[in-house]
């Protein structure tokens, strides 16, 4: 019965009625809960600069305490007690080991900057007391590339330095990252932990191995001035024929004296060149390769060829993946093939990853596509109907240990390459 007439309420008002009162009630929590979240974090906040010493190790040993101290508590077992006092008496013997503040100016050196797989690099870390009064001994962490070195900084006088030296693996192709240096104060159990960050990271590039090509990569690009195309139009070198005047054509392209002599108004017509312009794809796919030192042949094939392409100033594009590589200089190039990563399940087909990835570049003379052992070659062959009749197809595809060799397949010249040293030689027999 309603207040104001009296009259019962049919099903569907008690149901109106009931999600009105459940979308109050859901707004009500909702907002509850939104006030609780910024309560948390603010109180998160506050407490950072103590809850942010504490390591993942005290966290363990503070809910040890706690669940002994609960246990002793509800059963009263003694031991459960002195075992929760031991641990809470660990944490508070810790707090003395955080305090204190270090004066240093760290410095880190990577010497060279740039080597190629397998060569060798170090790194130099020199630490100075910036200080006006003598600095307490303290422990730094390098991180670099997946590893951890540690370093431990005697005793410094104000000014004084102390330097230290280490290798950096350059073993396999890599971007690797040296730092940031991080002083550590704690105790030893690790219980506490605090850390000041004194260095930004520094980046070491290692390049893949290359070959050494010929100029003009083995006759790819024929000439500097471009290629002349079957496409017929009205403003260009190479003369293709003569047609009637028709209304819009520019003055310029009549040719007069057959006007002249036919009584009628023609103009010329070219085919139309274009400046060579060099694609370079490779399927970084996991699934492309049987082997991880396959896929790095892949990778060191396609910067050879990119570095050599690049030296002769053609224009060039090179597609992976995951990114595209930088063509201003040679060494640009070798920094972003550095960082070529395997990917796995980035498109369904080499065509479609062709396609996608080459949409947006300038249509290419030539497009060279490389892949692994395992691409079927009518993958390498569906990349030429990503492209028009005027560009020409090449697939290389690496197969580590195979005897290299060079076939024509319908209209893509298909190169198998088993070593790097024989991609010179295959090169200079490659004419698109």
């Amino acid at each position: 019965m309603t207040a104001e007439s009296g009259a019962p309420q049919t099903p569907s008002q008690a149901r109106i009625a009931v999600r009105a009162v459940a979308r109050s009630l859901g707004a009500s929590l909702r907002s509850l809960g939104a006030t609780l979240a910024r309560a948390w974090r603010t109180v998160a906040e506050f407490c950072a600069p103590v809850t942010g010493v504490v390591s993942t190790t005290g966290w363990l040993v503070l809910g040890a305490a706690a669940a002994s101290l609960v246990l002793a508590w509800v059963f009263g077992w003694i031991e459960f007690a002195f075992l929760g006092f031991t641990l809470l008496a660990a944490v508070l013997v810790s707090i003395a080991f955080v305090f204190g503040r270090m004066h240093f100016t760290v410095g880190i050196e990577l010497q060279p900057t740039r080597v190629v797989a397998g060569e060798r690099a170090l790194g130099r870390m020199v630490v100075r007391n910036a200080g006006t009064s003598p600095s307490a001994p303290a422990r730094i962490e390098l991180p670099v590339g997946a590893g951890l070195a540690e370093f431990v900084v005697p005793h410094l006088a104000p000014d004084a330095e102390h330097e230290e030296l280490f290798a950096v693996p350059t073993n396999r192709r890599a971007v690797i990252i040296a730092g940031p240096a991080v002083s550590v104060r704690g105790d030893q159990l690790g219980i506490l932990r605090r850390t000041v960050r004194w260095t930004d990271p520094v980046e070491l590039f290692v390049h893949p191995v290359t070959a050494r090509l010929r100029p003009s990569a083995a006759g790819l690009v024929r000439d500097l001035e471009g290629e002349v195309t079957k496409v017929i139009t009205n403003n260009d070198i190479a003369f293709h024929a003569l047609r009637a005047y028709e209304p819009g054509d520019p003055l310029r392209n009549v040719h007069w004296r057959t006007s002249a002599r036919t009584g009628q108004l023609m103009v010329r017509q070219y085919e139309e060149t274009r400046r060579s312009q060099l694609t370079l794809v490779q399927s970084t796919e996991r699934a492309h390769y049987a082997s991880d030192d396959e896929f790095e042949l892949g990778v060191s094939v396609l910067a050879s060829i990119g570095v050599q392409v690049v030296r002769d100033a053609t224009r060039l594009s090179v597609v992976t993946e995951g990114v595209a590589l930088r063509t201003a200089t040679p060494t640009v190039l070798l920094d972003d093939s550095s960082r070529i990563e395997p990917a796995d399940g980035a498109y369904p087909s080499m065509r479609d990853f062709v396609r996608d990835a080459t949409k947006r570049l300038p249509t290419p003379s030539v497009v060279i596509a490389v892949g692994g052992s395992l691409l079927p070659i009518a993958e390498f062959r569906s990349v030429e109907t990503v492209f028009g009749n005027d560009t020409e197809t090449i697939a290389i595809r690496v197969e580590l240990g195979a005897t290299s060799s060079l076939t024509k397949v319908a209209g893509t010249t298909v190169a198998t390459i088993g070593s790097l040293g024989d991609l010179p030689r295959l090169m200079r027999r490659v004419r698109p």
